[in-house]
C-alpha cells in the first residue's frame, strides 16, 4: 500500500523532530557508559499511536538514518536506540492503536516490550555497543556494570517513551488528526 501524502508528511515531521531531540540533546547522559534518557524515540511510538506500525517503522528508520547523518559519532548510539525500542512498538501492534486509549491496556505489551528489549540489549550492550563506546573487554564490562543497571535504564527509557507518547497522543488529542 501506498502512504498518502497526509502520512509522508507525518512521518517526515516526526522523524525530524526526533532527530531535533537527539540534536539539542534533550535528556540525560549517564557519564560512565554514554547512555541517554531522551525523547529520542517518544515520536517513534508516537507514529505508532496515530497511524499504527507501518509509520512507527518508517519513522524509527528514517530518524535513526537522520541521526546518524547528523552526527556521524552517533551511529552506535542511532542503532541501540532503534534495536531497544522497535520491540516496543512491535508488542504494541498486538492490538490497533485505538486499543490503547484506556492507559491500563498498555501495560501487558508495555511488560512484553521491555521482556524482549532487555533480551537484546543487555548482550548487544556487553559485546557491541560497550567494547566500542568505552574499548572495554565484554568480560570487563559484565563485571564492571551489572545486567541490572541495563535493564534498569532500559526499563525507565521505555517508560518515557511510552508515558510521554501515549499522553501527547490520547490526553492531549493528537489522536483527533490521525484520520
Amino acid at each position: 500500500m501506498k502512504l498518502s501524502s497526509k502520512e509522508i508528511a507525518l512521518g517526515a515531521g516526526l522523524a525530524s523532530l526526533s532527530a531535533v531531540f537527539q540534536l539539542i540533546h534533550l535528556g540525560y547522559r549517564f557519564p560512565q557508559w554514554g547512555m541517554w534518557l531522551d525523547l529520542v524515540a517518544v515520536t517513534w511510538i508516537v507514529a505508532y499511536f496515530l497511524k499504527g506500525v507501518r509509520l512507527a517503522f518508517i519513522v524509527s528508520v528514517i530518524g535513526a538514518i537522520v541521526i546518524t547523518l547528523f552526527a556521524p559519532d552517533t551511529w552506535l548510539g542511532a542503532s541501540m536506540k532503534w534495536l531497544a525500542t522497535a520491540p516496543l512498538w512491535l508488542a504494541l501492534a498486538i492490538n490497533p492503536p485505538s486499543h490503547y486509549i484506556k492507559a491500563w491496556r498498555l501495560v501487558p505489551p508495555f511488560f512484553l516490550g521491555i521482556f524482549i528489549r532487555l533480551v537484546i540489549v543487555i548482550p548487544l550492550n556487553y559485546f557491541y555497543a560497550i567494547p566500542i563506546w568505552t574499548g572495554m573487554s565484554p568480560q570487563l564490562a559484565m563485571q564492571v556494570i551489572p545486567w541490572y543497571v541495563i535493564g534498569g535504564f532500559n526499563f525507565f527509557q521505555s517508560l518515557i517513551d511510552l508515558s510521554l507518547a501515549w499522553i501527547l497522543v490520547f490526553k492531549f488529542k493528537l489522536n483527533r488528526y490521525a484520520d
